[in-house]
C-alpha cells in the first residue's frame, strides 16, 4: 500500500483503502514465495480471507518476495498475523529488503512483532492481534 502521510500503527489497512488514505498496490507486482504447502500458497496469501493463509514448507528463512515492474515507492506495509490462531508458526521478527533484482537486495528495515490480545467491546477477548 502507498500513503501520502504515515499510517497510524493498528489502523484498518481496509478502512484507510476506504477513505482513499492508502491505495492497495499489491496486485502490480509479481508475489513468490520460499516455499509452500499445496493449497497455502500466494493465493491463500493474498486472498483477503483471514481464515486462509500461506504456510511454508521448507528450511527457514521464509521469504515472501514481491517485485514490481517498474521502480515503485512503497511507503507502508501491512501485515496480518493472528499468535492465538498461529503460536509457533507466527513471525516474530520480519526482514524489509529492497534491490533491482534478488540478488541484490539490502536490508532497510528489521521488524519486531509484539503481540498482545485485543479486547472487545463486549468485554470477551478477540482473536485478532495488534503490532
Amino acid at each position: 500500500m502507498t500513503t501520502p502521510n504515515k499510517t497510524p500503527p493498528g489502523a484498518d489497512p481496509k478502512q484507510l483503502e476506504r477513505t482513499g488514505t492508502v491505495r492497495e498496490i499489491g496486485s502490480q507486482a509479481v508475489w513468490s514465495l520460499s516455499s509452500c504447502k499445496p493449497g497455502f500458497g500466494v493465493d491463500q496469501l493474498r486472498d483477503d480471507n483471514l481464515e486462509t493463509y500461506w504456510q511454508s514448507d521448507g528450511s527457514q528463512p521464509h521469504l515472501v518476495n514481491i517485485q514490481f515492474r517498474r521502480k515503485t515507492t512503497v511507503k507502508t506495509l501491512c501485515i496480518y498475523a493472528d499468535y492465538k490462531s498461529d503460536e509457533s508458526y507466527t513471525p516474530s521478527k520480519i526482514s524489509v529488503r529492497v534491490g533491482n533484482n534478488f540478488h541484490n537486495l539490502q536490508e532497510i528495515r528489521i521488524c519486531s512483532l509484539l503481540f498482545r490480545e485485543k479486547e472487545r467491546k463486549d468485554g470477551g477477548r478477540g482473536g485478532r492481534t495488534e503490532r
